[in-house]
């Protein structure tokens, strides 16, 4: 049986449909589960016997389940267990225009980035739609809070669960599911053109943040071993064409490593790379950890590096950091979970 939760308004109306019976019955079970929040479907009253038979019968509401929880300044980390018994993490973070959520779309990362900590646990699964929607609907609950933003950021690669993903997004943005803006979701990845090239047809007007960290291929090969398949170059065309496309801005994030991709020569290749894009540069300070080389720029080579990117007229900010006292890297909390 799949999960209701999984279903877009869409495939649940040709569900009913299929069934003989008409397409107004999801617009009935969306407002149950999204607007009155009732996961009983005994419970939602107004359908008819039959139909909740039938729907008890061919889906499960089979739900994610937090296992731990970590708090910090205008931030908490959730660990959640999936009906498998593995291990996934969302990071809810308090702004003053609101609550974010950082969602995870798979079980680990294939994608290898050196510098990522959720790359050490490789990937065993894609996450099902229910099991990232639940995220939400699960940290709203505990919270007793509305989440204005969701950025897919978690732990692994969104492009590499697609399929998932694209529905993930519709029911979160649709008016009678979740209903967050398209505005207020962003989608992250570290470059996989085939699938970049696919989500700009699929004119969802949501964000979209590519993962850079490193202005030229040679650099960016050694850091992301995704870049090898996907080099800047073809990347760099396809985003011009998404922008031209979707008429939205693009942002790219760069981590701050020091004495590897935070030096005034990266800066400025940097600038010619993004010259005349519609784009904005998210600086990211690095969050080290006990299993990395790696170590954080000082925050005058950062402040050096914005003011190169500002004198060139790209549109640049510096991430508040959040966390840094709870394991806020991903897969810190799921990695030290998994060996106990």
């Amino acid at each position: 049986m799949n999960n209701i939760y999984n279903y877009t308004i869409e495939k649940l109306e040709k569900y009913f449909i299929d069934k003989g019976d008409r397409k107004f019955r999801a617009h009935q079970i969306y407002e149950w589960l999204y607007r009155k929040r009732i996961d009983d479907i005994d419970k939602m009253s107004n359908l008819k016997k039959e139909v909740i038979e039938n729907v008890k019968e061919d889906f499960t509401i089979d739900k994610i389940k937090i296992v731990d929880i970590r708090k910090g300044k205008d931030v908490v980390k959730y660990l959640f267990e999936l009906i498998d018994g593995n291990y996934i993490e969302a990071v809810l973070m308090k702004h003053d225009y609101g609550n974010s959520l950082c969602v995870s779309s798979e079980v680990g990362c294939n994608m290898g980035c050196k510098f990522c900590e959720s790359g050490r646990l490789k990937k065993i699964r894609n996450l099902e739609t229910y099991e990232m929607v639940q995220q939400i609907l699960i940290v709203e609950k505990e919270e007793n809070i509305r989440i204005s933003h969701v950025v897919l950021m978690g732990i692994g690669e969104p492009f590499d669960n697609y399929n998932n993903i694209i529905d993930f997004i519709k029911i979160i943005n649709y008016p009678k599911g979740i209903a967050l803006g398209a505005r207020h979701i962003t989608v992250s990845t570290c470059g996989l053109i085939k699938q970049i090239e696919k989500f700009t047809k699929e004119n969802l007007q949501v964000n979209l943040a590519i993962s850079l960290h490193a202005p030229n291929d040679e650099l960016r090969s050694e850091l992301m071993p995704i870049n090898k398949a996907n080099s800047l170059d073809k990347l760099m065309e396809v985003i011009k064409e998404y922008i031209n496309i979707n008429n939205r801005r693009v942002t790219f994030e760069y981590i701050m490593l020091d004495n590897v991709n935070d030096t005034v020569e990266c800066a400025k290749e940097l600038c010619h790379l993004l010259k005349g894009l519609n784009c904005y540069v998210n600086l990211i300070p690095y969050n080290e950890t006990e299993n990395n080389e790696f170590k954080r720029s000082n925050i005058n080579k950062i402040n050096r590096f914005y003011d190169i990117l500002k004198k060139n007229k790209i549109n640049v900010t510096i991430r508040r950091e959040f966390g840094s006292l709870i394991d806020a890297a991903c897969g810190q909390l799921r990695a030290k979970k998994e060996r106990v």
